[in-house]
């Protein structure tokens, strides 16, 4: 099972929460990990993934500009994308900060993409994703890997929906 964790990150805060999602991930047997950050994911990356945990700092309570274009730029692949799962993390520098509407707006990309979407585990938060805001501490590393070992699972549980091709009816 592969699984791309993206991010954007300025300050390197999103991507210590990206690389504790990645040991939760890990921890899942058959799992391929791949942790990209905006400049260096490729089309290839996202269309060889089964799942996409995409992670952005916050920037005026959204994603940043770097994550979207990204979105922006890989829309050919979009139909390819349908069954997979998706999650969504976030960071800011304020615990008011907007890091709920931040994980929204990567989650409706995600829900444009087709994909199946994620939150985090009712052992975590039972949210939207993983989020912390100023320095991460333990309770924050245990939530990031509990969501990375349930984006994995999720995606082994659902790999035989994506090999298969519907069949479409003709209604007309």
């Amino acid at each position: 099972m592969r699984i791309l964790i993206l991010h954007h990150s300025k300050t390197g805060r999103t991507e210590k929460l990206a690389r504790e999602i990645a040991i939760g991930a890990r921890r899942i047997d058959g799992s391929e990990v791949v942790i990209a950050t905006v400049s260096e994911v490729s089309q290839e990356d996202f269309l060889e993934a089964d799942a996409v945990i995409a992670g952005s700092p916050v920037y005026f309570g959204t994603m940043s500009a770097q994550l979207k274009k990204v979105f922006d730029d890989f829309i050919p692949m979009r139909k390819q994308m349908e069954d997979k799962i998706g999650a969504a993390f976030a960071t800011s520098g304020y615990h008011t900060g907007g890091k709920e509407t931040t994980m929204l707006s990567i989650i409706q990309a995600l829900l444009i993409y087709g994909m199946v979407i994620a939150g985090d585990p009712m052992s975590a938060s039972g949210h939207y994703g993983v989020a912390f805001s100023g320095e991460m501490d333990e309770e924050v590393r245990g939530n990031a890997r509990k969501l990375g070992e349930r984006v994995t699972r999720l995606a082994q549980a659902t790999a035989s929906l994506r090999r298969q091709k519907p069949a479409r009816r003709n209604e007309g």
